[in-house]
């Protein structure tokens, strides 16, 4: 069932969001509290279970090789499929730490993931520095990319799958002690 709804998940969110006109409110013409989540997450997993067959999966490459062709659909497209991919993933090797980086200036910290640190770029460093990607709320397909000084970061042992949890909900799911809070 996971790989159903994470297959679906990789087919929608290159797409977007639903257009307006799909949402259920634009069709019933009445607001029902909780249907637009339900009927989501069910067409998520129909997509998922169609997209996870032999013939599912041709239609996708028949639709993927058609937006490829349209010039900044292309681009756009193939940008988001690419980190949506890498995001979920079920390989894992996405993101291998959660980290805490000074991030917009030296007063502030922000999550970050560390990711792979290219050859070219560790050897022309004169110190260790690690890669991170730091993620925006509420979208973490969208970021920055640096590279920081290993001894300026500060290791969490908190899981991706939490972490990106935690900048999803701008904050609001961030656990259970209430710390920070007023």
């Amino acid at each position: 069932m996971k790989r159903y709804f994470i297959t679906g998940l990789l087919i929608w969110v290159p797409l977007g969001v639903l257009p307006a006109a799909w949402q259920p409110e634009a069709w019933l013409g009445l607001r029902i509290p909780g249907l637009g989540v339900i009927l989501t997450l069910l067409i998520i997993m129909l997509t998922g279970v169609f997209g996870a067959n032999f013939f599912g999966q041709k239609i996708i490459d028949f639709w993927e090789r058609q937006l490829t062709r349209i010039p900044v659909v292309k681009t756009i497209y193939g940008s988001v499929k690419q980190v949506s991919d890498t995001l979920l993933s079920g390989s894992g090797h996405a993101f291998r730490k959660v980290l805490l980086v000074r991030y917009p200036h030296p007063q502030a910290w922000s999550l970050a993931f560390q990711t792979n640190l290219p050859d070219e770029v560790a050897r022309v460093l004169p110190e260790e520095h690690v890669a991170v990607f730091i993620p925006t709320t509420p979208s973490p397909v969208n970021g920055f990319y640096f590279y920081v000084k290993k001894s300026e970061v500060v290791e969490l042992d908190v899981s991706v799958d939490r972490a990106l949890k935690y900048i999803v909900s701008m904050g609001v799911a961030s656990g259970e002690s209430g710390r920070g809070s007023y």
